[in-house]
């Protein structure tokens, strides 16, 4: 004859296995996408920002971000850049022109620093296919190799005569990262520390903050992001602010600001 007690022991030990099977699968299927698959940056990585031609990757750098018409570097974190919110100059009869924003008179609204013209994400319609194309490149980026994306110009909205409001910012990145992490891409936030609080709604996995140390900014990153900061500076003053900050805790590089590669006028790299 069967031990009740030995049976009722079997009873809830079947009960509390089959409670934590249920636990464990209610949490995966609650993870993230970025939780699920992709990978950060490693923590403190020697870090270079190569924009403006790529290059072999300086002795200790472990992390190299690079334009997306440039192969990744081999063996190392790469993250692959791509200018999401606003138009290069020499790609703009490439855009449907009622995707480029214009303001109330017809004329272009154009980032006067660089010369590239806006895109307008003012409706769901427009964003969504503007993310069409950009996803598009994101796809490129994952068959080459990379492993993030750098969306650039999250700000842009800042810069559009008030036509394009944060929301939209936020909801044209969050259609770009929920692409990317289906690629198994990490995905940064650039810059754009005042929407840092929102990076958990709109699926940003760690950022590339330029000029931080400059700006006093370099806190605010790490407070919505933890270690998980890339710092571009270009200038001393700004690099000496970051390493006295943070060079312990975060991958900072100082750039001339054309990013150029070696052997060109003008190239400069520094680090703490």
């Amino acid at each position: 004859m069967s031990d009740p007690q030995s049976s009722r022991r079997r009873s809830l030990a079947a009960v509390s296995v089959a409670a934590l099977v249920a636990v464990t699968v209610v949490t995966l299927l609650n993870r993230t996408p970025a939780e699920a698959a992709v990978s950060l940056p490693p923590p403190h990585p020697g870090f270079d920002y190569q924009l403006g031609g790529a290059y072999d990757a300086p002795a200790g750098v472990e992390v190299v971000s690079r334009d997306r018409s440039a192969a990744p570097a081999a063996g190392k974190y790469n993250i692959c850049y791509v200018n999401a919110f606003q138009v290069q100059p020499t790609e703009q009869g490439q855009w449907d022109p009622d995707l480029l924003l214009r303001d109330n008179q017809g004329n272009l609204v154009v980032d006067t620093e660089w010369n590239e013209p806006l895109l307008d994400l003012r409706t769901d319609q427009r964003r969504a296919r503007i993310a069409a194309k950009v996803n598009g490149w994101i796809d490129g980026c994952a068959r080459a190799g990379y492993q993030a994306i750098e969306p650039d110009n999250y700000d842009s909205y800042t810069r559009s005569k008030d036509l394009l409001r944060a929301t939209d910012a936020k909801a044209f990145l969050k259609l770009l990262a929920d692409h990317a992490h289906a690629q198994d891409l990490a995905v940064a936030q650039k810059n754009t520390l005042e929407l840092a609080g929102d990076r958990e709604g709109v699926g940003l996995d760690f950022a590339v903050a330029e000029q931080c140390g400059e700006h006093d900014e370099c806190a605010g990153y790490v407070k919505a992001f933890g270690g998980n900061v890339l710092v571009i500076e270009y200038t001393d003053d700004g690099l000496a602010k970051a390493c006295r900050g943070f060079g312990d805790r975060l991958g900072i590089v100082r750039r001339d600001l054309a990013v150029s590669a070696p052997g060109t006028t003008g190239y400069l790299r520094k680090t703490c």
